[in-house]
């Protein structure tokens, strides 16, 4: 069990004997680590310890330190970055890297959420359809009924967008077609705004799916 699996038991373990919502359940358990002596990573960030050393000059044990020393850490994602940028000489690529990393060490961000506290579930796959002739299927009714069977689904972008975004289970989705070779496209879903962790695998496997069933047409 990894460690954002065995942090998610203890959350549910918490909430079933206390009846705390999921936030409120969290929230203790990660003031309880943070009095701890050392650092427990709650789950990996994206970038490894070597790589945010080498842009950045510090690893993450240095960087988790800094920012636990100040007020900005409680503030929000946008907080923390922007005072990263205005006192640390590094990019605004890696303020914002080192804050999602920073937050998901300490817990503040687990795997998939958003700066906003949705989540985000992505995949992406290259498949035997011409982008014309999916892109007509999206934006056509009786199309997207043909692929997204039992589902509701509403278009919400422009004919000429050239990403397509449709309101569908929950959440907004956003698909992006690029050519491919031999008259194939590169098919990049990205679901967002959706409520936690456990909607993300759930979509992420359909959207799995969806991308192999259309490849198979």
């Amino acid at each position: 069990m990894t460690a954002q699996e065995t942090f998610k038991a203890r959350v549910r373990a918490r909430m079933a004997h206390t009846g705390e919502r999921y936030a409120a359940a969290r929230k203790v358990l990660l003031d309880q680590a943070d009095r701890r002596t050392g650092r427990t990573w709650v789950s990996q960030p994206e970038n490894t310890d070597e790589s945010v050393r080498a842009g950045t000059g510090s690893g993450w044990d240095e960087w988790c330190d800094l920012i636990d020393g100040w007020p900005e850490r409680d503030q929000g994602h946008g907080a923390i970055a922007a005072r990263l940028l205005a006192e640390r000489d590094i990019t605004g690529w890696w303020a914002h890297g080192v804050t999602v990393g920073y937050e998901r060490i300490t817990g503040r961000r687990v795997p998939y959420q958003m700066a906003d506290g949705t989540f985000t579930a992505a995949r992406s796959k290259t498949v035997r359809v011409a982008p014309e002739a999916l892109r007509s299927w999206l934006l056509d009714e009786s199309g997207r009924a043909d692929l997204f069977p039992g589902l509701e689904v509403e278009l919400r972008s422009k004919p000429a967008s050239k990403t397509i975004r449709l309101r569908m289970g929950g959440g907004t989705v956003q698909i992006a077609i690029e050519p491919a070779t031999d008259d194939r496209s590169k098919v990049s879903v990205a679901h967002e705004k959706l409520p936690d962790v456990d909607a993300v695998e759930e979509w992420r496997f359909y959207w799995a799916e969806w991308l192999a069933a259309l490849d198979a047409t």
